[in-house]
């Protein structure tokens, strides 16, 4: 699984950034910045709760690799 994160699409909501502070962060211009692309497995139902909360779809989930 690995994260993509589309910077133009975040508002810099910070859903992602309290509910999962250990994959994702923010960055100078409070946009999301994925700092676990490839999160562990144990955390993939964490992950794919984050990426339904974000409010503007800026995150997606390539599941494929």
């Amino acid at each position: 699984m690995r994260i993509i994160a589309d910077q133009d699409r975040c508002i810099g909501a910070g859903h992602c950034l309290r509910a999962a502070p250990d994959i994702f962060d923010s960055g100078d211009d409070g946009r999301v910045v994925v700092t676990e692309p490839e999160p562990d497995p144990a955390r993939v139902e964490t992950v794919r709760r984050v990426v339904r909360l974000c409010p503007n779809a800026a995150l997606a989930l390539r599941e494929d690799l």
